[in-house]
């Protein structure tokens, strides 16, 4: 079977993409398994490449449906990355002539905006309202009853627990190794306190509006980058009173702009989406 994809990266979180909004597209993959073929395209090796993959949907409720599936072939409520991506591939369609957008995912609704184009030309800044961060235990989820989730014990250390549409732990240090994210990361994801596993940063505070971040994501290891993960750090560190509500992330892929808006409670994050290149893909059912 031939799939036509989209490779593209918001700060080297990268993402294989197919767009299924016409309705022939749909038809046409139908029966794929995608779990399935998320775990084969995404592969470095033998397949396209990339974190995972992302289908583009028509929406009831919004202008577009986002699903995301982690290299692993799992299902995941949000990227912060692929949502840059999204929204600027139904932008540059011309699917719709506006700059404001709303793409329905597994964490609900969420409202971006076109800034831009960035500084290389080749890609397109865009400002994604991130909700609200979930700081109960139960809405994160995290098996500790407590609001705000500071000082959890791990691996011995302590973290603070951070939803964003998926569940966030994030361990501040004086700096990061790659024992800490290696080793330390995937033992963490899989701890029992969480039971739809978590996301797990590693940050270090350069200043009250700098951090650096590396991540190990839920389902697909060290990422270049993560949006929903920049955005729990943020908001982790104005817990810990550690930064400013306003925050440039330094990841391994780029940086990302996030604010934790102290009127409305709301996070914001500002990043680039890029196109890599576009190609078909032979994909092989089981079985």
């Amino acid at each position: 079977m031939k799939i036509d994809f989209i490779k593209m990266h918001g700060a080297g979180n990268d993402y294989v993409y197919i767009d299924l909004v016409d309705a022939h597209a749909r038809n046409r993959l139908s029966r794929v398994d995608f779990g399935d073929l998320a775990t084969k395209i995404s592969s470095r090796h033998f397949g396209v490449g990339g974190d995972g993959l992302v289908l583009m949907l028509p929406s009831r409720t919004a202008d577009c449906r986002m699903r995301m599936f982690n290299s692993d072939g799992s299902e995941a409520e949000m990227c912060g990355n692929a949502i840059r991506c999204v929204g600027k591939h139904i932008y540059d369609r011309g699917y719709f002539r506006k700059k404001n957008l709303a793409v329905e995912t597994l964490a609900g609704i969420k409202r971006l905006f076109i800034v831009g184009r960035g500084g290389s030309g080749k890609e397109s800044l865009v400002k994604v309202d991130m909700g609200f961060p979930f700081l109960k235990g139960k809405d994160i989820p995290i098996g500790v009853e407590q609001e705000p989730v500071v000082g959890v014990p791990l691996e011995g250390r302590r973290g603070t627990a951070v939803g964003m549409g998926n569940p966030h732990i994030v361990f501040f240090v004086n700096e990061i190794t790659d024992r800490q994210v290696l080793e330390d990361g995937p033992k963490i994801e899989r701890h029992p306190l969480f039971p739809r596993k978590t996301n797990v940063e590693f940050v270090q505070v350069l200043d009250r509006k700098k951090i650096r971040m590396r991540v190990w994501e839920r389902g697909a290891g060290e990422t270049l980058a993560c949006g929903t993960g920049a955005c729990a750090s943020v908001v982790a560190a104005v817990l810990n009173g550690l930064t400013d509500r306003i925050v440039d992330v330094h990841l391994t892929g780029g940086v990302l702009n996030v604010e934790w808006d102290e009127r409305s409670g709301a996070v914001f994050m500002t990043g680039p989406a890029a196109v890599v290149f576009t190609g078909v893909y032979h994909y092989s059912p089981p079985g």
